[in-house]
């Protein structure tokens, strides 16, 4: 099936690291200077491919350029060193950014992707940052509000929590809707909110099922744990990169030079919340997941109010924060509510002014800045 929608292209980044693929405008320049280049980052199980709309609706003067992360996409399956938390996947978007002769641009990040955004600002400089549903500063799962970690093996993190079923579907690249774990059924219910409709559709399960399943790309391995599920995260592979023994970019409060920071979230998020059903501990106190030894030992992550603290220090630090929390929304704002990501993307990037009181009635916004 035609993946691409009209107008964007696809290419192959060479890097010393592994072979990129990027999705870009067709009409766009290549000289655009960087301060009006504004590049995309995916999150877990999706590609580039889920940014074409967003890319498509950019003022033409801006050239936004989407990345495929190793293992998604077209990009090299290379295994992930979930050890090096996302560093991985983010000194692949340092080597694309590189070779395209790009020292510094706005980055947004999607899910995991504004986990590796945010290890990129660590790292490098960057102009701006737009966190979309992003994972907590402090990993996903196992760790206490203050991201302090539950378990030193962080019981109930990584690869173990992916369903195995959705895992050979994605394998299988079944696009069917015969299942509730196939990904089609995965998107409708974890992606975005109820009601969300698309013509788009058959792309965005494409862009899932591009997803390698190759030992070291998604999920990972597992490794057993003498707590409570009884697994913990392994050392390779993507869901593993996220466990908070090898991932946390608090340290972001600390940026000498402190980019501004656009958070932007839905309330109807089912994977990045403070009750997620992708939280093992969640499942537990819900009793989905038997025998959950109780909140004082295995509590929900608290992922939403975690991002808050750290991004509120962030400012009080210093830092420019805009936090946007859209009524009814799922984990995917820029499908479900394009017009209002369009518009507070290009007021982070300095492309518009913000009004003076820039929330319509249906959003809930907090502006924390420090002059």
């Amino acid at each position: 099936m035609q993946t691409l929608l009209d107008g964007i292209s696809a290419r192959l980044i060479e890097t010393p690291r592994l072979t990129v693929n990027i999705l870009e405008r067709i009409a766009d320049d290549p000289a655009t200077p960087a301060d009006r280049t504004v590049v995309f980052v995916h999150g877990n199980v999706a590609s580039s491919l889920f940014w074409q709309e967003i890319m498509q609706d950019l003022p033409g003067d801006l050239r936004p350029i989407a990345v495929d992360l190793r293992g998604y996409g077209d990009t090299d399956h290379e295994p992930v060193d979930a050890t090096r938390g996302v560093r991985d996947f983010s000194d692949d978007v340092h080597a694309t950014l590189e070779a395209l002769n790009l020292p510094a641009t706005h980055l947004v990040g999607w899910g995991m992707g504004a986990g590796v955004v945010m290890q990129y600002a660590l790292d490098h400089p960057v102009l701006s940052l737009t966190l979309e549903s992003p994972v907590s500063p402090y990993g996903f799962g196992g760790t206490r509000r203050d991201g302090s970690r539950l378990t030193a093996d962080d019981a109930g993190c990584g690869a173990g929590t992916a369903n195995p079923d959705f895992v050979e579907r994605l394998t299988a690249g079944d696009s069917s809707d015969e299942a509730s774990t196939s990904p089609r059924n995965v998107f409708r219910s974890s992606y975005v909110a109820p009601g969300y409709r698309t013509e788009h559709e058959d792309v965005w399960v494409a862009s899932m099922l591009s997803t390698s399943t190759a030992t070291g790309n998604y999920p990972g391995d597992s490794v057993h744990s003498d707590n409570w599920p009884g697994y913990g995260a392994g050392p390779i592979g993507a869901l593993n990169t996220v466990a908070p023994r090898y991932f946390d970019v608090s340290g972001i409060v600390d940026l000498e030079r402190k980019p501004p920071i656009l958070w932007i979230h839905g309330t109807a998020d089912v994977v990045v919340s403070d009750a997620s059903f992708s939280d093992v501990n969640q499942l537990g106190l819900l009793g989905i997941v038997p025998e959950w030894p109780g909140v004082d030992v295995a509590p929900p992550q608290e992922m939403v109010a975690q991002t808050r603290h750290v991004l509120g220090a962030y400012a009080d630090a210093g830092g420019y924060v805009v936090e946007l929390a859209l009524e009814d929304v799922g984990h995917t704002p820029h499908l479900e509510r394009p017009a209002v990501f369009r518009h507070e993307l290009l007021a982070a990037i300095g492309y518009i002014g913000r009004p003076a009181n820039p929330a319509p009635p249906t959003e809930a916004i907090v502006i924390a800045s420090s002059d």
